[in-house]
């Protein structure tokens, strides 16, 4: 089905469904109207490749469509929707940074500052920019809240090492050593698309737990921590997307022409020939870093076809 046919088929489907789920949201008691949940509920359906009419009704009925209408409402400045927000989740996110930075006004520093990412105290474009607003449905609201508190303690800690690393560079004379020039590109670019489109339509907690682990080397024990779950989640976690992905990308790239066995040596390829920023694919900020010099093989075990 064509790109414009899926995107009927959603609007359809959102259209004979838009009252039940507007209800069922509570919508009214954040202030959404229909109309605005009606654009939000036809985005996710297209992003996330709701093909058919079918597809497109199973998707809808997946979401956690109560607590997408919360977080889209105190994204868009809705005051009862945040009321309600901080009456539900102030304490779960207290809790949550206590135990990811064990120590209590490290933990309420790092609270707050999500806080203020939450509420959208910036603008952009004469928008409000709030973090919530990348909230899907797909997840329940207080796990995805654990993720992005986590990504936030995450990014702290590189920018923290990134500046050290330039003040011992500086010490050490290294700033004044010619540039690395850039590595020639040989991968397909057809496996760079592939893995970034596998990459993007991760959800948060998905992407988190593969950034943490891959590229900033955290180790499973860390990351349940961070999250709250067993470290054993975490090991199957890892085992299961990286199954996932190299389905979805060996699929993507027979549907761009290659045969099956170009599309497994493709995955062969070196990540430093990829035309993708992965790291830019994986996490919430956009970084300064690359991906670290390893090898999709690596990354992305054999898994049955």
């Amino acid at each position: 089905m064509s790109s414009s046919n899926s995107n009927s088929a959603v609007r359809l489907v959102v259209e004979e469904m838009l009252a039940e789920l507007h209800a069922k949201a509570g919508c009214e008691r954040f202030g959404l109207t229909r109309e605005s949940f009606s654009v939000i509920l036809c985005e996710l359906g297209t992003k996330y490749g709701a093909a058919s009419e079918s597809d497109a009704r199973s998707f809808l009925l997946s979401l956690r469509v109560d607590e997408l209408a919360l977080a889209r409402a105190c994204a868009a400045g809705q005051n009862s929707a945040w009321e309600i927000f901080l009456t539900k989740y102030r304490e779960k996110l207290y809790l949550a940074a206590l135990r990811i930075a064990r120590e209590d006004s490290a933990a309420r520093e790092l609270a707050d500052t999500l806080y203020a990412d939450l509420y959208g105290t910036t603008t952009r474009d004469g928008h409000r920019v709030s973090k919530l607003a990348s909230y899907t449905g797909r997840g329940s609201l207080e796990g995805w809240l654990r993720t992005v508190l986590a990504q936030e303690y995450v990014n702290r800690y590189r920018r923290t090492k990134r500046l050290v690393s330039l003040e011992e560079e500086s010490e050490e004379g290294v700033q004044f050593q010619a540039p690395q020039p850039e590595p020639v590109t040989t991968a397909d670019e057809r496996l760079s698309r592939a893995t970034d489109q596998a990459l993007c339509q991760l959800a948060a907690e998905d992407r988190f737990v593969l950034s943490a682990y891959y590229l900033d080397g955290r180790t499973l024990a860390e990351i349940a921590r961070m999250l709250g779950v067993h470290e054993s989640t975490i090991s199957r976690k890892l085992d299961k997307l990286a199954k996932s992905l190299r389905k979805q990308i060996v699929a993507a790239l027979t549907k761009r022409g290659m045969s099956r066995r170009q599309a497994e040596e493709a995955l062969e390829a070196d990540v430093r020939d990829l035309q993708v920023d992965i790291r830019r694919s994986l996490t919430q900020e956009t970084p300064a870093a690359p991906f670290s010099e390893k090898r999709v093989e690596a990354r992305v075990p054999e898994g049955e076809g």
